[in-house]
């Protein structure tokens, strides 16, 4: 099975720009931002969606948020930001390879799409 663009930049084989990594995720900055702060939580494990998750994995889900928090603080937007997971190419995913966008710094309507 080939690889996703995910694991790809994990493995070095294509630039990124890190904003943090540990041993379960990376965060890094999204190469086409939709506002002034928009970066990627990817985990390590390769995971295709997030309905592909397992009991397992709750730990890792929960590193994931705790994650997407601490780069949004750390970028100035602790106080108001948004987190996305699109699960499935019917709702906008791209790369088959969970991951959360957190979105910052424009004003953020509701209901999103």
């Amino acid at each position: 099975m080939s690889k996703t663009l995910f694991e790809k930049i994990m493995d070095g084989e294509i630039p990124a720009e890190f904003v943090h990594q540990d041993e379960h995720c990376i965060a890094i900055k999204d190469i086409n931002p939709t506002a002034p702060l928009h970066l990627l939580v990817i985990p390590r494990k390769p995971m295709p969606r997030l309905c592909d998750a397992v009991p397992e994995d709750q730990a890792l889900l929960g590193h994931l948020l705790l994650v997407a928090n601490q780069v949004a603080a750390d970028a100035g937007y602790g106080e108001a930001f948004r987190l996305v997971i699109n699960n499935g190419a019917a709702a906008g995913q791209s790369v088959f390879h969970l991951h959360l966008h957190v979105i910052a710094g424009r004003p953020l309507k509701w209901p999103p799409g």
